[in-house]
């Protein structure tokens, strides 16, 4: 029996010669695997729904482990995020974090809303770097392993200062200090834009600016804290950080 749905391409692999494994992440069925025949081929209908961050309408047929891709639609092409190096380098990353942190047919409307938004807005030119940031603290929370950014993870008192303790797993007040004497020291605005950054639907970002040396310290914590709880090796994000030597 085949059904239709509505995916985005995290993924793909060769397999044989002329086929393809695309994994999807679904709106009706959450993250599959399915077999492409002849997506290898320059000219079949196939290769131009399943590449990269491809966002279409597609008819499988489910089976017992991977699905099989029988056609598609290309609703958004996200064109303007392959065509440059820095886009897809996080869009790339964004994918490779999604397809490690959920589980198989874990039905997520709200996850698949907030992936396709958040390539939009890197597609049509907001900060990638920003999006990013806001995207791992959706996926952390969607894993188990959030940090806490809203109260003082030990003692859950609410104050204006706070540190951040990757060992503690969040915030930490200046009483609590002493349980981790290397958390890191915040200002009140990145206190502030870590729990705006957690609760903010993507879909409602405006035009977001931030100074330079606060995103970098918020990258750090996000790189810092995955290190700790993530548990997967992202091939992905030694890119990112090659590309950022070289900007």
């Amino acid at each position: 029996m085949f059904e239709k749905v509505e995916g985005i391409i995290l993924r793909t692999q060769d397999y044989g010669e002329t086929h393809k494994i695309v994994t999807i992440l679904t709106r009706e069925k959450g993250k599959i695997g399915a077999i492409a025949r002849g997506a290898k081929k320059p000219k079949s209908r196939m290769a131009a729904i399943t590449q990269p961050f491809i966002h279409g309408s597609y008819l499988i047929q489910m089976g017992s482990s991977l699905a099989t891709l029988q056609q598609g639609e290309v609703l958004s092409s996200l064109r303007k995020i392959r065509e440059d190096i820095i886009k897809t380098a996080y869009a790339t990353y964004i994918a490779e974090l999604t397809d490690k942190l959920i589980d198989p047919k874990l039905q997520d409307p709200f996850l698949f809303k907030q992936l396709f938004q958040t390539y939009q807005w890197i597609s049509e030119g907001k900060d990638p770097e920003i999006l990013t940031i806001i995207y791992e603290l959706k996926m952390y929370k969607l894993a188990g392993f959030a940090p806490v950014v809203n109260r003082c993870v030990s003692c859950n008192k609410r104050n204006e200062s706070y540190a951040f303790s990757v060992m503690e797993g969040g915030l930490i007040c200046t009483s609590c200090q002493w349980k981790d004497q290397g958390a890191t020291n915040l200002s009140n605005n990145i206190i502030k834009l870590l729990y705006v950054f957690s609760e903010i639907d993507v879909e409602k970002i405006g035009n977001i600016s931030i100074k330079e040396e606060n995103k970098k310290i918020l990258q750090h914590l996000m790189e810092m804290y995955y290190d700790q709880y993530g548990g997967y090796y992202l091939k992905s994000k030694k890119f990112l950080k090659q590309l950022d030597l070289l900007r």
